[in-house]
């Protein structure tokens, strides 16, 4: 490595592959152990966390030193790659380590991985997913006790026939024999997968239609086999969430449009169901109110995925539960490619008034898509409004909210949006042009309102 490019990565600063340290400790053993459980990466040593370059103290037995005591004190035992530097008259010493094949390895027993510019500690189960993942298995792979004959015929007749249509695999007159080809029955016995999917598995997606957030006006406890489970599932929200009509053009066909699109909402109830944490009880709870949903699922992020990265569409897809996830790959659900929300992202943009957000919390998944009415509610009902209270009504708040977050818009996008007729959104921008709560940028005809107070 040329002087000039240690000194560009420097100026980079820390990063998911990268660490400074000032000096050798402890800390830079974990930082290794991490990137071990990651996806590789560099500690360097004589850099201070404002970058500056104070240098390592090295003797002829320095770098011995420092590698036997990586080496004793990992399990099993890493060996990065060194190298030492020289800049402005003072060293630098460089550990490199690549992913390890086989995970996860351990400082004094204990396991960390790489999040972001930090480490982390790896909890029990962390541990054991990890190593799941690392030899390709899931628990998903499982062996049960279940029968075949206990499988159910309908969610079995299913599967058959949507993954004939869709042509990702050719089934014989065998169906167990084509079972053990896909991975769903190992030696002789049938997965957890094949359990999930095609039979009773005790794990439930739970449905309820809010009016606010302790009123249940409806509700649906769904156990049936996953296979099935996501068409009753998607019944039920279709029947709870609003549906119009279109008229395209010049003609005067029209068309539905759901409140929400239906694919995205598809898409992250099959994520759920995937990409679940199934050695927790906990259901897949899915919550609908007047202008949003939440999808809830157990099991946080796998690997160093995050919530940016899912934004970014920048990361590797990583699947929990393989065999459920190649299930509903053949049958046409899904990609394998890590594309879905990609997907999702071309699906909202003919809904403007939607917007989602993906929380990773402790130990689940949540995911909200909710309508920009929602928002303005929201902030219709805070006491920071107060002072609009007196002079403007409910109409002309909502309106005027609505241009504070979304600068610039015209009053046809306004209307759309709001679903609030033109004449009325018209009338309400008078008023505020009145009372010199917005303003009118841009040209006549592609200008739109920004607000002043």
């Amino acid at each position: 490595m040329l002087k000039q490019d240690l000194l560009h990565i420097i100026e980079q600063g820390e990063s998911e592959r990268l660490e400074f340290k000032q000096s050798f400790n402890k800390s830079v053993i974990e930082t290794l152990v991490a990137f071990s459980n990651t996806r590789g990466g560099s500690v360097i040593i004589g850099i201070s966390d404002n970058k500056k370059i104070v240098g390592a103290s090295l003797t002829n037995e320095t770098l011995q030193k420092w590698i036997n005591e990586i080496k004793q004190n990992t399990t099993p035992a890493i060996f990065p790659i060194v190298d030492v530097f020289e800049i402005e008259g003072k060293k630098l010493v460089k550990f490199q380590i690549n992913e390890f094949p086989i995970k996860p390895v351990a400082y004094k027993d204990r396991y960390y991985s790489r999040k972001q510019n930090a480490n982390h500690k790896l909890s029990i189960d962390e541990i054991a997913e990890l190593r799941f993942f690392s030899l390709s298995y899931s628990f998903d792979s499982y062996e049960v006790n279940t029968g075949f004959e206990e499988l159910d015929d309908t969610a079995l007749r299913y599967f058959k026939e949507a993954v004939t249509a869709n042509k990702r695999f050719e089934f014989s007159n065998d169906i167990k024999a084509d079972f053990i080809k896909l991975g769903i029955i190992k030696k002789d016995k049938l997965t957890r997968a094949a359990e999930l999917l095609f039979g009773m598995h005790h794990t439930n997606i739970h449905i309820g239609r809010f009016k606010t957030s302790t009123t249940i006006i409806d509700d649906l406890m769904i156990r049936s086999p996953l296979i099935l489970a996501v068409n009753e599932a998607m019944d039920f929200i279709k029947k709870n969430i609003r549906v119009g009509f279109e008229f395209g053009g010049e003609t005067t066909k029209r068309t539905e449009k759901w409140q929400y699109p239906l694919p995205a909402i598809r898409e992250f109830l099959l994520n759920a169901i995937v990409h679940r944490d199934y050695t927790n009880p906990t259901d897949l709870i899915i919550k609908i109110y007047d202008e949003s949903i939440e999808i809830t699922n157990s099991g946080k992020l796998m690997g160093d995925l995050t919530v940016e990265k899912l934004f970014t569409g920048n990361y590797v897809s990583i699947h929990r539960n393989k065999l459920l996830t190649e299930a509903f790959y053949l049958t046409g659900d899904i990609e394998k490619y890590g594309t879905g929300f990609k997907r999702i992202k071309d699906w909202l943009k003919s809904y403007p008034n939607l917007k989602y957000q993906v929380n990773n919390m402790q130990d689940f998944v949540q995911v909200t898509i909710e309508s920009i009415n929602k928002k303005i509610n929201d902030e219709l009902n805070d006491e920071l409004n107060d002072e609009l209270n007196d002079e403007l009504n409910k109409g002309q708040k909502a309106v005027y909210i609505y241009i504070k977050n979304n600068k610039g818009k015209q009053l046809k996008d306004i209307s759309k949006d709001l679903n609030m007729p033109y004449g009325t959104v018209d009338r309400h921008i008078r008023v505020l042009l009145n009372k010199k709560y917005i303003v009118r940028v841009g040209s006549k005809k592609t200008g739109g309102y920004n607000v002043i107070k």
